[in-house]
């Protein structure tokens, strides 16, 4: 489809843009800057409502950008999840006035951005989209120039963010030189065509998981997590730990599909198997052992919850360990999923930091007395990351888990690192429960008066924890929506 005719489908993205730039000029205006956070969320809603409900049978721009219902579904995460950053942003008082409108602009930006990202077809519009995410990211992290650790964990964020780009744009070239296209289904026809898969392919495919592996925060690519997390505005840090997360396995999920797609036997997957998948299976394991390890001895909630999304990104790497697509909506399930429950598990913590002044696990102590919604809803997201059914974290997890046992027969040959899993899982529980503790059990600082949460964070918290409930009872529900969109782009 020519480029004029393509831009219909990309409406809600030009709006998105659009309203960004209205952001930017009323910022000038009005001196209440909460009324340009309802402003965002009201676009949010409105690009929404207004996407495209049916699916063309070519790709947009002379095939550069898919439209399809994986692409719904993904634009439909990063809706809600940039909606509820937004939304946990307005109660938020540790973001100054003066910045306040920047942080809208940046997750406006990022809400076209992530969509655009879902979309694209080749490696070099899957690069260029991922820097241009990344940059905002980094922005978000920093926008607060007066915050010295803001500032030094946006720093941190793009020294590495630069390193890890430049290696994945190597292996991009290196792939590009093998197959001759850039185009995912041409590197997987090329791939398919050979008996085995050449070296230097392997070497490209290592060096682009290298990138991603810097987005979705696996050892060793994990260095910037715990700072950033601690240093950036909650509001910022939760978008990161969820959305961008969720965007970057969104990807990872796509290339595997797309480029290095094969049925066990045959194709692109089964030939570099034995090289690539013990590389993956360290690395998760080396992501679990030290991400609840590490957890143990923080005394920082942002700092615990960093070194949890390590742990937790290890998880989701069984999946990837599979080749089919149930492994690939197990994977997408449990990333949903987990970035729900963890911009729910920011809010509580933006909520304690507006009242005590900082994150630390003391300041929790007593909070159920002070604030029992709030605290219900932490015990509702603390025991669903720790994997306690009926919730929403359990399924993601046995969905995950069964994946990589299947991916390992006949002989169970990943056995060892799903029972590594489940041992690491009660390991975080322990952690997790630390917290619940301090929540429950623990007697409020002496002096110490109710906190005073706002009816609208509260019934965000509210929603997010039912929401991870449902999710837990009816998981079916979301897995078949995933199940339904990854068919589309199957064929």
């Amino acid at each position: 489809m020519n480029a004029v005719d393509s831009l219909y489908f990309i409406r809600s993205e030009i709006f998105l843009f659009g309203a960004a730039l209205a952001v930017l000029i009323f910022d000038f205006f009005i001196k209440q800057k909460k009324w340009l956070g309802i402003f965002s969320f009201i676009a949010i809603l409105i690009a929404f409502r207004i996407s495209p409900a049916f699916y063309p049978d070519e790709g947009l721009f002379l095939n550069q950008y898919l439209w399809d219902p994986f692409t719904f579904f993904f634009k439909t995460a990063a809706y809600l999840t940039i909606g509820l950053t937004i939304l946990s942003s307005l109660v938020y008082e540790k973001i100054s006035e003066k910045f306040r409108g920047e942080l809208y602009i940046l997750l406006l930006t990022m809400a076209a951005l992530l969509t655009i990202m879902s979309g694209v077809a080749n490696l070099l519009m899957i690069f260029l989209t991922i820097e241009s995410v990344s940059l905002t990211s980094y922005l978000l992290v920093g926008f607060q120039t007066f915050d010295k650790r803001s500032s030094e964990a946006s720093l941190k964020y793009v020294l590495f963010g630069a390193v890890s780009s430049a290696i994945m744009l190597f292996g991009m070239s290196l792939l590009f030189g093998i197959t001759g296209t850039i185009d995912l289904a041409g590197i997987a026809a090329a791939l398919s065509d050979s008996t085995s898969v050449p070296t230097m392919a392997l070497i490209g495919l290592l060096f682009v998981l290298v990138g991603v592996g810097f987005k979705i925060s696996i050892v060793p690519f994990h260095m910037w997590a715990p700072d950033v997390y601690q240093g950036a505005p909650t509001p910022s840090a939760a978008f990161i730990a969820s959305g961008s997360k969720v965007a970057s396995f969104f990807i990872f999920a796509k290339v595997m599909m797309l480029g290095f797609a094969g049925a066990e036997g045959s194709g692109a997957f089964h030939a570099y198997a034995a090289g690539w998948v013990p590389v993956i299976a360290i690395v998760a394991g080396l992501s679990m052992i030290l991400g609840n390890l590490a957890a143990i001895v923080q005394s920082s909630v942002k700092r615990l919850l960093a070194y949890s999304a390590i742990a937790h990104a290890g998880y989701m790497l069984l999946a990837v360990l599979s080749h089919d697509q149930q492994a690939v909506a197990s994977l997408i399930y449990y990333a949903v999923t987990y970035g729900l429950t963890t911009i729910g598990a920011f809010g509580v913590v933006a909520v304690v930091e507006s009242g005590a002044g900082d994150d630390k696990l003391t300041s929790f102590a007593g909070l159920s007395r002070r604030a029992p919604v709030v605290s219900l809803c932490m015990m509702v997201f603390m025991l669903s990351l720790a994997g306690i059914p009926p919730l929403a974290g359990f399924f993601g997890k046995f969905y995950v888990f069964a994946a990589a046992i299947k991916s390992g027969a006949p002989n169970l040959g990943l056995l060892w690192l799903v029972i590594l899993a489940i041992a690491m899982s009660a390991v975080s529980l322990y952690y997790y429960l630390q917290v619940l503790k301090k929540i429950y059990v623990a007697d409020a600082p002496e002096g110490s008066s109710g906190v005073a949460v706002p009816w609208v964070t509260q019934v965000v918290l509210a929603v997010l924890a039912l929401g991870v409930v449902l999710l837990g009872c009816f998981p079916g529900w979301l897995i078949g929506l995933i199940e339904h969109a990854m068919k589309a782009i199957a064929h």
